[in-house]
């Protein structure tokens, strides 16, 4: 009696035991199974938030590639006419090229009224207002770097150094580096390329060969290399507008008189508003 007894005894404590065993895995499994599905839970917002960055980020390329309407204004060259002096004109030129800066003009037009406008000269010998102007408005819209081989002297540029810089994002400094630098083109070598002047330590190489003296725009890219081993390649001037929605500066034209305005503009669908000063005359 007392042996099944103590079997008994002992066979229940093993049930016990077991049972014990058996809770704890439970337990345990229970645990591991809330631990998994607490970090599913953080992971998915963490993929969701990845995803909605991405989704923004392409937006943001995408309306930067979104063509942006250009915007022309028209200067008369007889404004210059007024000035009293050489220097007060170059002062004069300059604020309408900030202006033109600051409020993110693609194209200067400047239409010339005087009766010798045909001929490029004011009758004396000396250049027209409109003359006068395009050349300190085209000056001051070239990067520093590229103005001594672009603008050879010249008495009207007597007082360029009074002006301020535009700081226009074009005009992009020694040590920073861009995505796209404005150059003008030096020697080519027919087996690789031309080389060009970007305002850096060394001149860079592109894959066409053009004439030296041109005025280019490089795409630059990240690669920061400066070896003919990188080649890069010159794109159209509106490039760093249609892919990044950056400011590239503004063009001059100069037309003989105000209808060359229109009739010869670069742009297409123009849309024309005239100033009620413009009107009156």
């Amino acid at each position: 009696m007392n042996r099944v007894h103590s079997e008994a005894a002992a066979a229940a404590k093993e049930q016990r035991k077991n049972d014990k065993r058996e809770k704890r895995k439970k337990h345990k499994d229970a645990k591991e199974d809330d631990c998994g599905a607490s970090m599913a839970e953080e992971e998915a917002p963490k993929e969701k938030k990845q995803k909605q960055k991405q989704r923004k980020d392409k937006d943001e390329r995408e309306e930067k590639k979104k063509l942006k309407p250009t915007v022309s204004i028209a200067v008369a060259g007889s404004i210059i006419d007024n000035a009293q002096s050489l220097e007060l004109a170059t002062l004069l030129a300059g604020q309408i090229a900030r202006a033109a800066t600051v409020f993110r003009i693609d194209e200067v037009v400047v239409f010339d009224s005087t009766p010798a406008a045909e001929n490029g000269s004011a009758g004396d010998g000396e250049e027209s207002g409109a003359r006068f102007l395009v050349r300190i408005l085209e000056y001051l819209e070239t990067p520093q770097y590229l103005r001594r081989r672009l603008f050879p002297m010249h008495k009207n540029l007597k007082f360029v150094g009074l002006l301020p810089p535009l700081d226009a994002p074009h005009h992009v400094r020694k040590h920073e580096w861009s995505e796209f630098r404005e150059g003008v083109t030096l020697e080519s070598d027919p087996s690789k390329g031309t080389l060009v002047d970007v305002g850096l330590s060394k001149n860079v190489l592109v894959e066409q060969k053009l004439e030296p003296g041109k005025r280019v725009t490089v795409a630059m890219g990240t690669n920061r290399d400066l070896t003919t081993a990188c080649i890069r390649k010159v794109v159209p001037p509106s490039t760093p507008r249609e892919q990044m929605g950056s400011y590239w500066g503004y063009k001059v034209r100069y037309t003989s008189n105000l209808s060359g305005v229109l009739k010869n503009s670069p742009f297409k669908n123009m849309t024309t508003s005239l100033a009620p000063q413009s009107m009156d005359k």
